[in-house]
Formats: structure tokens, C-alpha cells, sequence
């Protein structure tokens, strides 16, 4: 039966994407509105246990992805602002938020700074998906400050949590220790651990695919290990990701697209966990509530914090309210409220409702406004550029990389460029000569021992023509033959030859097969020897 609801779940949210993009609405509100639908069909699901370890697993690896994403030359411009924002501008948003809480409404003064730590961190999947649904970009590279501030401040966030729930647990702690050992450890680890695992896939050398596998099983190591030695497993694993991300290793193109859509299901997932879980009459009756701290937190506690802590920076008004209204709830407080209530801390209001009509409003009113308020303060920007190299062009787009080598006996060495003319739709992006990149000018004269890369759009193979493939043994009748004198069939060829050195042979008629040797056929039918 769970496997049932599963699959339709999953189904149904995929429908709701579609209706999300074409009515220009945040889809992550639709997920959780789906969540909370299941109510009325005599769903009755309170399994806080269950529910808190998927959420801070789901949570784990968003955030992870979240840094693996931040391109760091993108993001070093704004670095500093953005750090800030994600240590300092969370600590006085949530304690701004907390306090107001605690004059206005029947809460005890850790109770009502717990739920500002809840609910102080941002969530720049839910701007994205605004941005993105509208085709928008913003100015002054707005869009990096917001990615790195809301992809880092969620471990901050967190360790409030874990401060406030301990003192309302009656427990003694220093605090400066926890902060510090949060803090630091997060860091330390998330490097050393990040600068061990690219050694490690290297040395490795993994199979095609596995790369998934090892990083997804890295990034596990890395936050349950700092969690367990008392540091902040978010902060480590968000630093591991910036780590890997900006680093470059064969296969990265297949940990971006299955990351895309494992977190895509993550952030679906946490969503529709918050609206089951979740009471409709409790919705209701924690509405005005929410109503006010979600009003309170957007006009006045983040605008304080944001213009407060950026003055020094001289930003222009026009971003600054942007940035201070992009302050959207997301997947962080939704975990974190759910980690709450199964903490069991005693004496405390229904935080998890007060939580789940904030992320709700802030979705719905925040994420429906922005658009609006970019546009009207001319915070768009009309030349929608980013930042890319070759490798991350290849994991998102159409476009195809060859690299050949120029040998000495090539017709292409001491040629010039402009005398170069190709004969398919091809185009020399770049010129490696030893350790150096030259950009392909037509007044550029090839060496021998050159790479030339060719850049062309890639292809798929809609029709699914086979290819053979198979590894030359020291008993095979091709061993030591040349191409030209092995029989094929007519609607057969031999199209690569892959060497045990990694050397890739662009075979011809006196292309001789060697043992040890893997030959790539295309439709090979009725072969010879």
C-alpha cells in the first residue's frame, strides 16, 4: 500500500510541476497544499520519528548540492556579503523575530527565540524557482549573493535550534563552546574531508556511474561523522560540496544530473512531509499567528538585519530591497520544525502549525511578489549571463567536446588557423599547448604535440543503433591485423579503439588491433575474421 501512495505521490507532483510553471505559481506550494490534501482522503500520518530522518537526510543533501551548484567565481564578488548575511544576518533576523514573538503572543522567552531560530534561515531553491519560472535574472549579481547567503545560513539556523532545544531541555551547556564546536569543526572537516575525497576518485578511478555512488556516500560520511563528534554536520557538508563542485573529474556530468533530480525530489518530499503531517483545523486556528510573525519578519526583522549589516557595503536601495524581501522559508525550517517535535522538548506551543503557515504565506505572498518587486525597482537584468567553463557547459547543455592531438606527421601541424577549414559543423574552441591555453585566432599557428578541442552540438541516439562492443583476447582472429584486412559486413564499422594506456585510436585501414585492445563496432552484423 505505501508503495502505491508513493508512486502516486510522485506522480502527482510531477503534474503539479506542470501547473505550477503554466499558472506562474511557486511549485513548492503546491507540494506542500498536496500534502496537506491527503488529510481529507482519511490519511492519518504522525510518525515524527520516521519523518524527522527523512527530512534531515533530505535536508542533508540539499544543502550539500546547494554548495556543489555555488560557482565560486561567480560567487567571490559578493563572498563577502554574503557570508555575512548567512552568519550574522540569521542571528539577528531570528533573534529580532524571536523577541517580537515573545512581547506579543504567549511564549516564553526560549520558545519563542526557538522558533526564531526555526525559522531564520532562507531558502534559495524556493527564489530560484521563482526567478526561474519567470525567466529572471538580477542585477549586480544579486542572484550569486543570494545563492551562497541562503545555501550557507542554514547550519547557522541550526545551531541556534540545537541551542535553544537544549536550554528548554533544562540541560547545562556552555554556549561558546557549542558554537565554537559547531562552527570550526563544520569548516575543518568540510575541507580536509572534501580535499581527501578528490584524491580518493582519483586513486579510485571508478567505473562509469559509480562516481554517484561514492560522492553520495562521501557527503553521508561527512555530515553524520562531524555530527557525531559534537560539530555541525550541515555546515560540513555544504563546504565538502563547495569543495567537489568547483573541482573538475571525469563523470561530474552524471552527478549533476542525477543531484538535480534527487534534490529536486528532496525539496518535493519535504514539502509534502510538512503538509501530511500536518492537522487542517490547526492550520487554521495557527493562521493569524503565522499571519503576523511571517509579516513582521519580512517588512521588519530581515530589512533591519540586511540594511544594518550591508551599510558598510554602499549597496544601492534598489537591492537592498530585494534582497531583504527575497528572504523566503523553505526546506531548513520545515526540517528543523519537524526535528523539534520529535525532540519531545516540553511546554511548548504548536511551533510545528505556527512553522508550516509561515512557509505557506511566505510562498504564497513573498514568492507571488518578487517578481513584481524586481521588476519595479529595475533590479532585472535583461542580459541573463552566467558564468560557465567547459566541463559545466557539457553537464547542462547539448554542446560536445573532441580533443585530438596534433602528431608530427599530421597535414594540420605549422598550419594556421584561418587556413583550417572544416568540413562538418565544427569549431576549434581552444588550443592546449603544454600547460598553457590559447585562444584559437585565426593568425594562430598549430605545433606538433598540440590538443585541439572541437566544440559541436552532442549527440542522442533516438533510434538506439547498437554498438558492439568487445575486448581483443590473445586467441582472437583479429589480434595483430591491421582494419584493412579484416573482413566485415558491408553495414558494419569499426569506430573507436580504446587502448589499456586510456589511449583513444581514431581508427583507419592501418589501424593494427593489439591484444588488450577494446573495439567499439557499429551495427556489427556477420563478422569475420
Amino acid at each position: 500500500m505505501y508503495i502505491l501512495i508513493i508512486s502516486l505521490v510522485l506522480i502527482l507532483a510531477l503534474i503539479a510541476m506542470r501547473v505550477a510553471n503554466d499558472l506562474k505559481i511557486p511549485q513548492l506550494l503546491l507540494f506542500m497544499l498536496l500534502g496537506v490534501s491527503f488529510n481529507f482522503f482519511g490519511v492519518d500520518f504522525t510518525n515524527y520519528a520516521f519523518s524527522n530522518q527523512v527530512a534531515s537526510l533530505a535536508l542533508m543533501f540539499i544543502i550539500f548540492y546547494g554548495g556543489f551548484g555555488t560557482k565560486w567565481k561567480m560567487s567571490k564578488p559578493v563572498a563577502k556579503e554574503a557570508i555575512i548575511l548567512s552568519f550574522f544576518g540569521t542571528i539577528f533576523t531570528a533573534l529580532i523575530t524571536g523577541f517580537f514573538v515573545y512581547l506579543v503572543f504567549n511564549f516564553s522567552l526560549l520558545e519563542a527565540l526557538l522558533l526564531g531560530s526555526i525559522i531564520g534561515s532562507t531558502d534559495y531553491a524556493s527564489v530560484s524557482d521563482v526567478l526561474s519560472s519567470r525567466n529572471l535574472k538580477l542585477k549586480y549579481n544579486t542572484d550569486s549573493l543570494l545563492e551562497l547567503e541562503s545555501g550557507s545560513n542554514d547550519p547557522t539556523a541550526y545551531t541556534m535550534v540545537i541551542l535553544f532545544v537544549t536550554l528548554l531541555q533544562g540541560e547545562n551547556i556552555n554556549v561558546p563552546s557549542l558554537i565554537l564546536l559547531q562552527i570550526g569543526l563544520g569548516l575543518a572537516l568540510g575541507f580536509v574531508l572534501g580535499w581527501i575525497f578528490i584524491r580518493l576518485l582519483d586513486y579510485l578511478k571508478t567505473k562509469e556511474g559509480m562516481e554517484v555512488i561514492l560522492l553520495a556516500a562521501a557527503a553521508l560520511f561527512t555530515y553524520e561523522f562531524t555530527n557525531q563528534i559534537g560539530g555541525n554536520g550541515y555546515l560540513a557538508v555544504y563546504i565538502f560540496g563547495i569543495y567537489i563542485g568547483n573541482k573538475e573529474f571525469v563523470g561530474k556530468r552524471g552527478v549533476v544530473f542525477f543531484f538535480d533530480s534527487f534534490t529536486s525530489l528532496a525539496q518535493i518530499g519535504l514539502f509534502f512531509l510538512l503538509g501530511l503531517l500536518s492537522n487542517p483545523s490547526s492550520i487554521v486556528e495557527m493562521m493569524p499567528i503565522a499571519f503576523v510573525i511571517m509579516m513582521f519578519m519580512t517588512l521588519i526583522a530581515r530589512p533591519a538585519a540586511i540594511y544594518g549589516l550591508m551599510f558598510p557595503f554602499k549597496m544601492k536601495k534598489d537591492q537592498l530591497a530585494v534582497i531583504a524581501f527575497a528572504g523566503l522559508r523553505g526546506a531548513a525550517a520545515i526540517a528543523f520544525a519537524i526535528s523539534v517535535v520529535n525532540s519531545n522538548t516540553p511546554n511548548i506551543n504548536d511551533l510545528y502549525h505556527i512553522v508550516f503557515d509561515i512557509c505557506l504565506l511566505s510562498s504564497l505572498i513573498q514568492g507571488g511578489l518578487l517578481p513584481v518587486l524586481s521588476k519595479k525597482t529595475d533590479m532585472v537584468d535583461p542580459e541573463v549571463s552566467s558564468l560557465r567553463n567547459f566541463n559545466s557547459l557539457q553537464d547542462k547543455s547539448d554542446v560536445g567536446f573532441l580533443a585530438t592531438k596534433i602528431k608530427a606527421d599530421s597535414h594540420l601541424a605549422n598550419a594556421y588557423i584561418r587556413d583550417i577549414n572544416l568540413a562538418f559543423d565544427f569549431i576549434i574552441a581552444k588550443i592546449l599547448r603544454q600547460d598553457d591555453t590559447i585562444v584559437p585566432h585565426g593568425d594562430i599557428q598549430l605545433q606538433a604535440g598540440d590538443i585541439i578541442v572541437l566544440a559541436g552540438r552532442s549527440y542522442f541516439d533516438v533510434v538506439g543503433t547498437d554498438l558492439l562492443e568487445f575486448r581483443i583476447n590473445d586467441y582472437n582472429k583479429w589480434v595483430n591485423k591491421e582494419i584493412k584486412d579484416i573482413k566485415l559486413d558491408r553495414d558494419s564499422l569499426i569506430v573507436l579503439v580504446l587502448r589499456d594506456d586510456n589511449e583513444l585510436v581514431v581508427p583507419n585501414g592501418d589501424t593494427r588491433i593489439l591484444e588488450g585492445d577494446t573495439v567499439l563496432v557499429l551495427e556489427a552484423k556477420g563478422i569475420e575474421a
